[in-house]
């Protein structure tokens, strides 16, 4: 409600106000309507089993690129076709998020808190332990010992008739600080959520400034520009990639981090030819490649960190490496493209952005490799250890 309310606000102002101050409110309320949009996905894994999470997030991914993909085909027709003005386009968008956040009402309330809350009700007929990936052991005097699993039992109320107590404030800021250290205290949830703060940072930049990219190889005034076009068609690709790698069997905890190094590097060199080649279709097809392997890593990220997760944490954790993701972009912005910092020309920007996500590849593709050698060496070990038993 509070997204649909903010982006209606957005579009509202973005339709009729002007100068600087209003532009300034426009963009707070548009950080709201993109900051609640981590609740989405925490409500929607607080009520589907853990073994959906791929599945669900790669169905919750490929509707909202199926939304933009209309959103942009509609624009391009209705002005190149029909002749609208962009200010009409605004008026159609008003008018969708309106209709959205009409939808919101209806919308079953959520029967937990994102943060706090008790366990599922056929969960507490078990007596055993819940690790961090949703499976249950009831061997509890052989493994309470392990870090990162949760007493089941102790989280069941003596009066289930009872309303759950609100904790106090410095309750709460204890209680998320501790599941703070926990969660980032598993390696592989580190890995991803690391790669999504830093690959997001570079996504928003590239996006956010592509257009400025294209109209300094093609200006829109000398000839007919297809953006519309091309966004509906990155988008479109990619919600057939999400979709499909709902379905994708592969050992994550082994391969991701050499699969975040690959896609990684593809990114960065879609970049740079979308930057070095002058070529509009170039930088069209480049721009379509890049959306899509962001698109399709972004959605494995969420879901193996998803799986990793108790219930109470994913807005946590969501939220945490999205402030990230937008800090770093914020610095970046300062560094890079603002006159108070370097202030660089588009084609210096985006060569930046190339070899920043190079980067990324060269310290996935390292951490990679030393996870995948110690994996071997600790299998040959433990093969040995039986050989020789026998």
């Amino acid at each position: 409600l509070l997204q649909g309310f903010s982006l209606i606000v957005t579009w509202f102002m973005l339709l009729y106000a002007q100068g600087l101050l209003a532009i300034q409110f426009l963009e707070f309320f548009y950080g709201i309507a993109t900051a609640t949009e981590i609740a989405y996905y925490s409500y929607i894994y607080s009520v589907v089993d853990l073994n959906m999470y791929q599945k669900v997030t790669s169905y919750c991914r490929s509707a909202t690129l199926v939304g933009f993909t209309v959103g942009s085909v509609l624009g391009q027709i209705l002005v190149s076709v029909a002749g609208w003005s962009l200010f009409s386009l605004n008026v159609i968008s008003l008018t969708c998020v309106s209709v959205a956040f009409a939808v919101a009402w209806f919308l079953p309330m959520p029967q937990k808190s994102l943060f706090f809350h008790h366990v599922p009700s056929t969960c507490q007929r078990m007596n055993g332990i819940k690790t961090q990936n949703g499976s249950i052991v009831t061997n509890t005097s052989a493994s309470n010992h392990l870090p990162g699993w949760e007493d089941i039992e102790s989280k069941i109320p003596l009066n289930m008739e009872e309303l759950e107590p609100q904790p106090d404030r410095l309750l709460v800021l204890k209680v998320l600080w501790n599941d703070f250290l926990m969660c980032y205290s598993s390696r592989p949830l580190l890995c991803w959520s690391v790669w999504w703060a830093l690959s997001t940072c570079g996504y928003f930049q590239v996006v956010n400034y592509t257009q400025g990219l294209w109209e300094q190889v093609m200006p829109s005034r000398s000839a007919a520009i297809y953006n519309g076009g091309v966004e509906a068609a990155s988008t479109l690709l990619g919600a057939v990639a999400v979709f499909a790698v709902g379905y994708i069997k592969i050992s994550w905890s082994t391969w991701g981090e050499m699969a975040l190094s690959l896609f990684s590097l593809l990114i960065a060199a879609s970049v740079y030819v979308m930057d070095t080649v002058h070529n509009i279709w170039v930088c069209y097809a480049s721009y379509v490649i890049f959306r899509i392997i962001y698109m399709l890593l972004i959605t494995i990220a969420t879901f193996q960190i998803a799986a990793n997760l108790s219930m109470e944490r994913y807005a946590l954790v969501f939220g945490v490496n999205t402030f990230i993701a937008l800090a770093l972009q914020t610095l970046l912005t300062l560094i890079v493209v603002d006159s108070s910092g370097l202030g660089l020309d588009i084609t210096t920007q985006f060569l930046i952005y190339a070899g920043y996500f190079a980067l990324i590849a060269v310290v996935f593709l390292a951490n990679g490799a030393v996870n995948i050698l110690k994996k071997y060496r600790k299998k040959d070990a433990e093969l040995s250890s039986q050989v020789t038993t026998s």
